[in-house]
């Protein structure tokens, strides 16, 4: 399907865009035992739910989905989160700093309150959560590591093709970010780790390395 972007021995990885804002909703589904991880429901439930469908030969067990992450507590990133988290079976997870107004918006308290470090997953997915703080106070994003495969990094809307998150043109903010990005991502995973952002499409570290001393002296 259309909505395929990676097939790998452990999981396939699913991307599905809606709204005007070109928001990603990306699905992970282990090959083994079926788990599913969400990475931001944005907007269209009904889009989420066909995403899901299309999920459901990725693996030769019953495909469930397990849990719900947020990368951060803007609202485009939560529109579909109440509905799809439903009765509370699937466990829903945030930075811990963003998790109060996630839950004052959408009615969803976070089962976990992530910071960075911190691994969270279902059998046969776990991520690795990068604290990336200047988009929001607990904006976060999740590396998905697999032996033989590039590191692919979802990355909210703290990194993109050709720069870093909105800072609100806050250089407090904007340094904040800087700085994590740099430490967290750039001085921690190789060139060939795949970035898929929040909106638009997927970049490299290699690719956006040469820029960084470019997007510090224009501060955004």
């Amino acid at each position: 399907m259309a909505s395929l972007i990676a097939d790998t021995p452990k999981v396939t990885i699913r991307r599905i865009t809606v709204s005007s804002l070109d928001n990603n909703i990306y699905l992970l589904t282990s090959k083994t035992s079926g788990q599913q991880i969400l990475i931001d429901a944005a907007a269209d439930v009904d889009a989420i739910r066909r995403l899901i469908s299309e999920a459901a030969l990725d693996t030769g067990s019953r495909p469930k989905l397990a849990l719900i992450v947020t990368t951060h507590s803007h609202r485009d990133h939560l529109g579909a989160l109440a509905t799809i988290a439903g009765t509370g079976t699937i466990l829903t997870a945030c930075g811990a700093a963003d998790a109060d107004s996630i839950s004052e918006y959408t009615g969803v308290k976070a089962d976990r309150r992530l910071n960075h470090g911190d691994i969270v997953g279902v059998e046969g997915i776990w991520l690795t959560t990068i604290g990336l703080r200047g988009h929001t106070p607990g904006s976060i994003a999740l590396a998905y590591a697999e032996a033989g495969q590039s590191v692919r990094i979802f990355s909210g809307d703290s990194l993109f093709p050709g720069g870093l998150g909105n800072t609100d043109h806050d250089l407090e903010r904007f340094n904040s970010l800087f700085a994590d990005v740099v430490e967290r991502i750039f001085d921690s995973y190789t060139d060939d780790t795949i970035v898929l952002p929040g909106h638009g499409g997927h970049t490299a570290i290699g690719t956006e390395r040469p820029r960084l001393a470019q997007w510090k002296a224009r501060g955004w």
